[in-house]
């Protein structure tokens, strides 16, 4: 990285821009700590350009179903005192794979089962009766069970 480019100073309409978040994003995760910014003397939002990286990385984090509390906990992981670089990234995006995979197993059933019942425990179709007798997945919890990646099922 350029020297410069760690004092170049972005508006919150430029970082909006480039990374395609909206400024109210941007804004709720500053509230939420994932970045930070400096005033300008007149009062508004610059960002360093390296914030690009963060957004970026808090974008794909969400996409895999990252919470932004986990991504918090993996942020604070970043060095301190120097901007990130890509083998910092890749250490905390080296655990993604597992969780990607879920999604990608998840996205598959849902595909194949489109037009099967989803395993919302209505028991309006007669699959329903033989493959969710007596509304079982209700006591798996809300939602479409059948559907949903659902740790008590994997083990």
């Amino acid at each position: 990285m350029i020297f410069s480019d760690v004092l170049t100073l972005l508006k919150i309409s430029e970082v909006s821009r480039r990374s395609g978040v909206a400024a109210s994003a941007l804004r709720f995760y500053e509230e939420k700590g994932l970045i930070k910014s400096e005033r300008a003397r007149s009062g508004h939002r610059c960002y360093h350009r390296a914030v690009l990286r963060r957004v970026a990385f808090i974008v794909f984090a969400q996409r895999i179903g990252m919470t932004l509390d986990e991504v918090a906990q993996e942020l604070v992981k970043l060095p301190e005192g120097r901007v990130p670089e890509g083998k910092d990234w890749a250490k905390l995006s080296g655990g993604w794979t597992g969780r990607i995979d879920e999604r990608i197993n998840e996205l598959q059933r849902l595909r194949a089962g489109l037009t099967d019942c989803i395993g919302c425990g209505c028991l309006s179709l007669e699959r329903c009766q033989l493959t969710n007798a007596g509304d079982r997945a209700a006591r798996l919890g809300p939602g479409p069970r059948s559907w949903v990646s659902d740790p008590r099922r994997s083990k």
